[in-house]
């Protein structure tokens, strides 16, 4: 059996131009699963752009703090401790992260594939 591991928290990179993600770990069978960890440092989505991803997503803010916007709908203050579940075709975009240190995002991504009778 063959294990894996690391540190969320391990070369957290810091004033990085842009988010960086990192794929942590996939299975696929049943559904695809998918855990990223992402590292904000003070961005944010560009003004009119939203996600709409077919998966759901989990998110959890490790350390730091940001914001997610549900398009028509409330925003999301997130800080260290706080999670957020977006369901497939939620429209969401980041309102913003801080500027003043690295946020870092544990994402978990859920595809269900379609059941056959």
């Amino acid at each position: 059996m063959k294990t894996n591991h690391g540190n969320l928290l391990h070369d957290v990179p810091a004033n990085a131009p842009d988010e960086i993600v990192a794929a942590l770990q996939r299975w696929q069978g049943a559904g695809d699963v998918r855990i990223e960890r992402i590292v904000s440092n003070g961005q944010a989505s560009p003004r009119g752009f939203w996600y709409d991803s077919p998966e759901d997503e989990w998110v959890l803010v490790v350390s730091g703090s940001g914001a997610v916007e549900i398009e028509g709908g409330a925003t999301h203050a997130l800080g260290a401790g706080d999670w957020l579940h977006l369901p497939a075709h939620c429209r969401h975009r980041v309102a913003w992260t801080d500027p003043a240190q690295p946020t870092v995002w544990l994402a978990v991504h859920v595809a269900r594939k379609p059941q056959v009778p």
